[in-house]
């Protein structure tokens, strides 16, 4: 097996030449990005290898314990109060290091289900993902539907089999379950190397090369010592069993038979999958595959707009908002909305078009976020996430372009999804409403909840409790958790009946007679769109059948028109 793709070194940037133009500057730049998130089910071991990864990339010098949930370190990407005391990521986050003279973006989503629109917003904003297992597990429920995303949008994926250090599923047949089951074919570039049933290191089949780890003190915490050397170096044959090694060749040549040659053209179109073998917990193969992944990696390529693809040397800046987060800095209530940048060169205080609106607005005080830390930026590149301090002129899948026109392009819209859980939210301080309303309305800006009210004349601020609607059950334990810690509002919520939304147009008359029948509720959103909830399944079925008896009179969205 084969594949050396051009060093990531080669490509580095290395300063403005004299006479250097954009144009050249940004190809250079945008080909050493690496932008990619994880996916995986829960407690497959996500957040433990974004720290690793860290670690080895130089941005941390010792991991948090993200096992020790009262420990007094906690998971980097786990910023939130909430995500260190109950040990589980809520939010997605953005890290950026440096690493073989490539700038790695790691979008890091949250693994519950419960906050699946996130993880898909963020998903969009990756050149590549990273497919994490359970070596005892496998493919699980929740990898499935991220993997379903991410193969629809032919995104390139890497696997990687964590949890090595304890006893799993025998690799070869792991490998042919997931191929039976997403309809991916895993193409080892590391395999594990077990001695007497302990995992002591993995083979590179890349470079050839046998990598023996040494356990040390830290418990993962630090990086850890490294043997390596081909199949008959003597330092290999000192530090390993002839039984290993033995054992080691017998499954390499079944991997070569078996597999064949990689082929990197299936691997860019999403149906092959490099696959590497490891522990994150201690430290076990997470280097030889950062190594590997900063080689293979995709830079940023093009990205559909409606005037057509725009590529990351197109002239001008363009980029997308996919995700806003209130509170970063709680001392300031600030509202931070992060860019992916497209095409182009990003410049501190420039001056863009909001393609949704037609107009400029300056993007002042740009910075790079790692978790929660910041750090003032000049300039970003295609592939770069960076955060822009708004104050509430940006919504997520804004587009964003350099320059002015009658038709800017938009790139397509980021999904929005339908909540699945309603419930009246109700201040348990009548002296704090403001900061209710304020909460909530920030909140609602994130994407994370969606706010409801009985009346079209109604919005925050006045008239009775508003109804919020969330995608998952866990989203309001997190939404009344920060609405009492973030904006001193305690708050409680009051169960409704009904469900299974649909948003409705069509005449006025027509709609009111619809929504006026037995087992439907009526509901504006914060544009005064009408929202019809359903008492449950067999109601909604029904009133679809009445619309397509009906005719045109009214028609029944998904989602907000």
């Amino acid at each position: 097996m084969t594949l050396l793709p051009t060093d990531p070194m080669a490509t580095a940037d290395t300063g403005d030449a004299t006479g250097d133009d954009v144009a050249a500057r940004v190809a250079r730049e945008a080909a050493r990005r690496r932008t990619f998130a994880i996916i995986s089910h829960p407690d497959a071991g996500k957040t433990t290898l974004t720290e690793k990864l860290l670690l080895y990339g130089g941005a941390i010098h010792l991991a948090g314990s993200v096992k020790a949930r009262r420990a007094a370190r906690h998971a980097t990407s786990d910023w939130m109060k909430l995500e260190q005391e109950r040990g589980i990521s809520v939010t997605s986050s953005v890290l950026q290091f440096d690493y073989a003279g490539c700038k790695v973006n790691l979008l890091d989503t949250p693994g519950h289900a419960d906050f699946s629109e996130d993880t898909y917003r963020t998903l969009i904003a990756a050149d590549s993902a990273v497919m994490l297992l359970d070596n005892r597990k496998g493919v699980e429920e929740r990898t499935r539907q991220l993997f379903e995303v991410c193969h629809k949008r032919r995104t390139p994926i890497f696997t990687f089999v964590n949890k090595c250090d304890r006893a799993g599923e025998d690799p070869l047949k792991l490998l042919d379950d997931v191929e039976k089951d997403l309809g991916i074919t895993c193409a080892p570039v590391t395999w594990p190397i077990f001695d007497e049933d302990r995992f002591v290191g993995v083979y590179d089949r890349l470079t050839e090369h046998v990598l023996l780890f040494e356990r040390g003190e830290s418990r993962g915490a630090q990086q850890l010592a490294t043997i390596e050397g081909g199949l008959d170096a003597p330092e290999i044959l000192e530090h390993c069993s002839p039984g290993a090694l033995d054992k080691l060749r017998e499954d390499l040549e079944l991997i070569e038979i078996g597999l064949g040659a990689f082929d990197r053209g299936k691997f860019l179109a999403g149906d092959l999958s490099p696959t590497f073998f490891g522990s994150a917990l201690t430290n076990f193969g997470v280097e030889p595959f950062l190594r590997e992944f900063v080689q293979l990696a995709p830079p940023p390529g093009a990205r559909e707009a409606s005037t057509g693809p725009i590529e990351p040397t197109s002239p001008g800046f363009a980029g997308f908002t996919f995700k806003i987060q209130a509170n970063m800095d709680p001392r300031h209530r600030d509202r931070m909305v992060f860019v992916r940048v497209v095409s182009g060169r990003f410049t501190a205080g420039m001056d863009v078009t909001l393609a949704r609106t037609g107009k400029p607005i300056r993007l002042a005080a740009p910075q790079s976020v790692m978790a929660r830390e910041r750090t003032v930026v000049d300039e970003a590149f295609p592939g770069d996430v960076v955060g822009i301090v708004d104050k509430g002129q940006l919504r997520i899948g804004d587009t964003l372009v350099e320059g002015s026109g009658k038709a800017p392009p938009q790139f397509r819209d980021i999904p929005r999804f339908a909540p699945e859980h309603f419930a009246r939210v109700i201040g348990t301080d009548p002296m704090r409403r403001k900061q209710l309303d304020t909460g909530l309305a920030q909140l609602t800006e994130e994407g994370a909840t969606q706010v409801f009210f009985s009346d079209p004349d109604v919005k925050l601020g006045s008239g009775p409790a508003p109804i919020v609607g969330a995608v998952g059950q866990l989203q309001f334990d997190v939404m009344l958790f920060r609405l009492e810690s973030e904006y001193g509002a305690p708050a409680r919520l009051e169960a409704i009946r009904h469900g299974n939304p649909r948003w409705i147009t069509g005449d006025r008359k027509a709609i009111d007679k619809f929504c006026e029948r037995s087992g439907r509720s009526r509901l504006y959103d914060a544009k005064g769109n009408t929202v019809v909830l359903f008492e449950d399944r067999w109601a909604l079925r029904t009133a679809i059948e009445q619309v397509a008896r009906d005719g045109n009179a009214v028609t029944l969205h998904d989602e907000a028109p």
